[in-house]
Formats: C-alpha cells, structure tokens, sequence
C-alpha cells in the first residue's frame, strides 16, 4: 500500500468520523448554533457544487474523450454524471423506509424527554437512521477516495465538506438513541459506527476498482462522483441548512464555499 493510498483512506476515515462529531456538540454543548450550522451546511455544499462542475465533471470528460473521441466520450460522461444522481435518489427512496438520516435534530431536543411509550420507538428510529447513514455513506467513501487518488489537494477539499456534512448525521443518530437508552456511550457508539462505512467504502473503491483503474472506468467514476455530490448537496445539505435557519445564512456560506474552492483550485495550479 503506497503512500497516497493511505493519505486518501486517512482522508474518508476523517470525513466519516466527523459523525463523532455531531454526537459531542449534542451531548456537551448547552444550545445549537444554529447559525453556524446553518452557514457551514451552505458551506460545504458551495465546496461539493463548485468542485463537481468545474473540477471533477471536466476531469472525468477529459479521460473519456480521451479514450473514446469527443462525440462518445461526451455521452459517457453524462451518462456517468446523471447516473450517479440516479443512484443517490434510488437510495433515498429506499432510506426513508429505514429512517430519515438527515432529519434535522438539535441539542435541545434532548431537554423534553420522550414519554413511557416512546422509548422504544425512538430507539429503532436511532439504530434505523444509523444503518441508513451507515448505507448512505458508502458511495460518499468511494467518492473522497478516488478524488484523493487522483488530486490530493482536491481530495482534501472534499474530505472537509463531506466531514461539515456529517456532523448533523451525528445528531441525527445520537439524540434519539440518547432519548431511549439515557446512555451517551451507546448514541456515540452508534453515531461512530454509521460514519465507519466511509472508510470502508474507500476499502472497497482500493480492493474492487484500483486494479482495473483505466481512463474509462476513471471518467465514468468520476462523472458518478460528481453527480453523487451534486445530489447530497441539493436534495440534503442546502434543504437541511434552511430548517436550521431561517434567514439567508446558508446561502451565504454557499457563496462563501464556491468562492473558497475557485480561489483554492486557481492557486493550487
């Protein structure tokens, strides 16, 4: 295993394990920045958006026009960009059966308490939104480590607005956890082992994609990547910062994160 193998499975390691995160803020923080969360959300789905269509999208047709000409090499990479879209939608179609894992949660939604006949739906609703971030992960995995792969720098843009993205996945598994068991080792537990399937992802993308890595499983690969990042950051990270705030924070922190990454790409080159 070489060294930027291991740099870019550190890097989806990272990003998953900012779940952790979420479980902290919700049991040690006295309220939820509400704000902040509302900005950094915006954030990290300006840094997705800017980077899938001007970085990813375009390094994905080079290599399969490249391979293929322009004329069907174009065609794969739409079909590989939409494709990925398709995917992510399938699985959220299949998530909500499971559990919402971005429903939105707070700090304070832990002072309540639920009533006797609660808990154990609200434990099955945490162990659900686990497993469905747990599933959702995944792909997310896949996506960081190839970009790190091909773009260590590029790599760790994305590392960094995946791990923004999944500190309210943290909370979102933590607080009902915590409501049914009154157990914070078990909600963090639980919140640290859905952000496991990250880098087992990346472990997956090493062992099953890295040896048979050509220009045309790379572009396709990598239009699906930034179809997949597309769709979290409009369906999910954009929607899930305007119910924590009601004011026009998250789009700002989406300005913030696209100007963010166009100054970064510029100066990396």
């Amino acid at each position: 295993m070489d060294s930027a193998v291991l740099f870019a499975l550190g890097l989806t390691l990272f990003a998953g394990l900012a779940t952790g995160i979420g479980s902290l803020i919700a049991f040690f923080a006295s309220r939820t920045n509400t704000k902040f969360l509302s900005i950094s959300l915006g954030f990290s789905a300006g840094v997705m958006i800017y980077v899938s269509m001007i970085e990813i999208f375009f390094k994905a047709k080079d290599s399969l026009t490249g391979a293929h000409g322009e004329t069907m090499g174009y065609w794969l990479t739409l079909a590989g960009f939409f494709g990925g879209m398709i995917f992510m939608a399938g699985l959220d179609r299949i998530l909500p059966q499971l559990g919402n894992p971005h429903e939105v949660k707070t700090v304070e939604d832990m002072d309540d308490g639920p009533t006797n006949d609660e808990y154990a739906r609200l434990r099955k609703m945490g162990i659900f939104t686990a497993l469905a971030i747990g599933i959702h992960n995944f792909p997310e995995g896949i996506a960081t480590f190839m970009s790190a792969i091909q773009d260590p720098a590029l790599g760790v843009a994305i590392a960094i607005a995946v791990a923004i993205h999944n500190i309210p996945e943290g909370i979102a598994v933590s607080v009902p956890i915590y409501y049914a068991t009154g157990s914070r080792k078990k909600a963090f537990q639980y919140s640290f082992l859905s952000g496991i399937s990250e880098p087992v992802g990346a472990i997956a993308a090493w062992l099953f994609l890295m040896p048979f890595l050509s220009d045309t499983l790379f572009g396709i690969i990598f239009a699906g990547v930034a179809g997949i990042m597309v769709f979290i950051s409009l369906d999910e990270l954009l929607p899930a910062a305007k119910r924590y705030d009601e004011a026009h924070l998250s789009i700002y922190g989406l300005v913030a994160g696209m100007a963010v990454m166009a100054v970064s790409l510029v100066l990396i080159v």
